[in-house]
């Protein structure tokens, strides 16, 4: 009874989950990539738009979100086949995770959309390179 409830408080989330659980079980591990990359960016402008609103409780939760995403993609770095590309990226999410976290204290979401836009630049290169 109590998840039909939290379903029907607030269904465009379900809705939201339901769709990524979707798209996640279909993917390889490139279109997974690419999925996270997008759902980084998005949780990231929200975050932006959260705190440029003093909505609290949203920044926190796409705060949590956001940094979640760079741990996985740090994590799943292949440092034995990927050599200093692996290291770059990983010093690169551990730099973008200390800017989200520092940013997730403020009320400006400025910060939020300076990684945002940094993660859109790679998430592009990544969609030429699967594309290639």
């Amino acid at each position: 009874m109590a998840y039909a409830s939290a379903l029907l408080r607030d269904p465009a989330r379900t809705y939201r989950e339901i769709d990524l659980a979707g798209r996640t079980a279909a993917a390889d591990g490139p279109a997974l990539v690419q999925l996270l990359y997008e759902e980084l960016t998005q949780a990231l402008r929200v975050a932006a738009w959260a705190a440029d609103n003093r909505q609290f409780a949203t920044r926190s939760e796409r705060v949590t979100r956001a940094t979640a995403i760079l741990f996985a993609l740090e994590a799943n770095l292949d440092f034995d086949r990927g050599g200093d590309v692996s290291r770059t990226l990983a010093r690169f999410y551990a730099g973008c995770r200390r800017q989200v976290v520092d940013a997730s204290i403020g009320t400006d979401g400025e910060p939020f959309r300076a990684v945002a836009s940094e993660l859109e630049e790679i998430a592009a290169a990544w969609r030429m390179a699967r594309a290639a």
